[in-house]
């Protein structure tokens, strides 16, 4: 490698690392979400159970 591949190695390398920390502060601002409660405490349609009859005739 001379020395402008190894320039340009670690110019790629600060712009993936200068991207990803950008990313990752964006995902820590929606995190405070996930500390409330949920809307959803349990299935509405399972209360009771399936009643199966066989046909008569």
């Amino acid at each position: 490698m001379s020395t402008d591949d190894t320039a340009a190695a670690a110019d790629m390398k600060r712009k993936f690392k200068e991207a990803l920390e950008k990313k990752n502060a964006q995902n820590q601002q929606g995190e405070a979400h996930l500390d409330g409660d949920s809307a959803v405490h349990g299935t509405h349609a399972a209360q009771t159970r399936r009643e199966f009859r066989r046909k008569s005739g």
